[in-house]
């Protein structure tokens, strides 16, 4: 809604727009005390307005108020401008004095509402709108104004309900599908944003702001091929628009397009230059590229924009232990712990480093404090328990293989486990019991058995009871 709607001559019409240039000509070329009728001063304000010379409207409007001290519209005017030079109690004052002269006045009453909201009195806000709708109940703007301020409240259900009243009543409303869009999007209503953007984009496709978010909620429901389309169209009307081009290379990533998405994340460093977040995402895909090298220099600069990044630490000791340079990676993984020592994920990896550097014991302490920061984590369980039993601390490795059955009980290969540290335990009937359920759960670890102990396999006895030639 334009707040500043004057009639006059259409500018696009040469004769309208030579006699408003020499208007204002005039008006610029002559002292205070020269005379102007109320309809010029209209109309040189509303030239000033559209031109983002709001002071000169300011005084031009003013100069109206003189001639004119009892018109409740010149002094909304005054409001106006004043409200969008952001001096808001001086707009209120004008909008108060507008509405002493007229008091039912929705348009002046409806302005005022939104300068109280800026002011930070969103229920006087509210108010006023409501005042307004008692007025004039079907009064499109009020709605909208309405469920701006509720928006602003997180009263999001109350918000989308004023807007549909707005788009009940005005469905080419320029905004309220747009407002429509956000409030679905953050109450995860996601295909309902999507449509509301939508019918907004049908009115408005040059609106680079609801491509933008439109691709976030695609984004977010997977949907990435659509996701890129919407930012490439945000990326299009502004080319300069660098959230867009960050989000388009995530859903790049996403849809395994690396070296796109790397060229998306170097446009918004090329826009905006490095941030650590950034430079991170083009090492995460150097490193799914398995150019673990370049991977390394980008989490570096992470690091350099923000060393206290822990995943950029974390990030290079994955590189490193990709690279099988295992003690270079410990380095990285103690980095990134010191900095977030409750994240079982970095705990995890070094524990798997350590194992894999041949550091049994580091790699137990590792793991136990694993499972203590994330003791839902079976598969952590899992690995504990294998290096338990590594480790010969048999009756440590059951009880953490009892612990991650006890997390996923359908898991053949940790029964198969089970049964393997039962039987080192001299329990040949209970490593029976949990062979069978591992055989029943998935028959290909009839194979790793045969494998693992083949003497047992031909045992004719253990057969029988395994059940393996019926």
């Amino acid at each position: 809604m334009s707040m500043f709607d004057f009639e006059f001559g259409d500018f696009e019409d040469p004769a309208g727009e030579n006699r408003i240039n020499e208007l204002v000509s005039s008006y610029e070329s002559q002292d205070s005390t020269s005379y102007f009728d109320s309809d010029t001063l209209e109309d040189i304000a509303t030239f000033y307005f559209e031109r983002g010379r709001y002071e000169e409207a300011l005084g031009v409007v003013d100069r109206l108020i003189e001639l004119q001290p009892y018109s409740s519209d010149a002094w909304m005017r005054r409001g106006i401008l004043l409200s969008t030079l952001s001096r808001h109690e001086a707009a209120l004052e004008a909008y108060d004095h507008a509405l002493l002269l007229n008091p039912v006045d929705t348009e002046t009453i409806v302005n005022r509402g939104m300068t109280l909201d800026n002011l930070g009195y969103p229920e006087e806000a509210l108010a006023a709108y409501e005042k307004a709708l008692g007025i004039d109940p079907l009064n499109e703007e009020a709605h909208f104004n309405r469920g701006v301020t509720l928006e602003r409240m997180n009263r999001l259900e109350e918000a989308i309900a004023a807007f549909n009243r707005c788009a009940e009543l005005s469905p080419e409303h320029p905004e309220v599908w747009y407002e429509l869009g956000y409030c679905y999007d953050r109450l995860g209503d996601n295909e309902k944003s999507i449509s509301a953007y939508d019918r907004h984009l049908e009115s408005d496709p040059y609106s680079q702001d609801a491509w933008y978010n439109r691709g976030i909620v695609l984004n977010r429901i997977g949907q990435y091929e659509e996701a890129v389309k919407s930012y490439e169209m945000a990326t299009a009307i502004q080319e300069d628009f660098a959230s867009a081009h960050y989000n388009k290379g995530n859903a790049l990533a996403n849809l395994g397009r690396l070296e796109e998405a790397i060229e998306s994340y170097l446009t918004v460093i090329e826009l905006e230059g490095g941030d650590p977040a950034t430079y991170y995402n083009i090492a995460l895909a150097y490193e799914e590229l398995l150019q673990y090298d370049l991977a390394i220099t980008y989490f570096q600069r992470a690091l350099e924009e923000d060393e206290e990044y822990a995943e950029a630490w974390y990030g290079i000791g994955c590189s490193y232990d990709a690279m099988d340079r295992f003690e270079e990676a410990l380095k990285y993984f103690d980095r990134a712990i010191a900095l977030n020592p409750n994240l079982g994920e970095f705990w995890y990896a070094k524990a798997d480093c350590e194992y894999n550097a041949g550091r049994l014991a580091a790699a137990l302490d590792s793991y136990r404090t694993v499972v203590e920061v994330d003791p839902e984590n079976r598969e952590a369980w899992l690995d504990f328990a294998e290096t338990l039993f590594e480790a010969q601390r048999l009756e440590e490795a059951l009880e953490a293989y009892n612990r991650a059955l006890s997390l996923q009980p359908n898991h053949a290969e940790a029964y198969f486990q089970q049964a393997k540290a039962l039987f080192a335990l001299g329990r040949p009937e209970e490593s029976i019991r949990s062979l069978k359920t591992a055989f029943r759960l998935d028959p290909k670890t009839k194979e790793e058995f045969q494998q693992t102990y083949p003497d047992l396999y031909r045992d004719a006895q253990v057969r029988r009871m395994l059940g393996l030639d019926q």
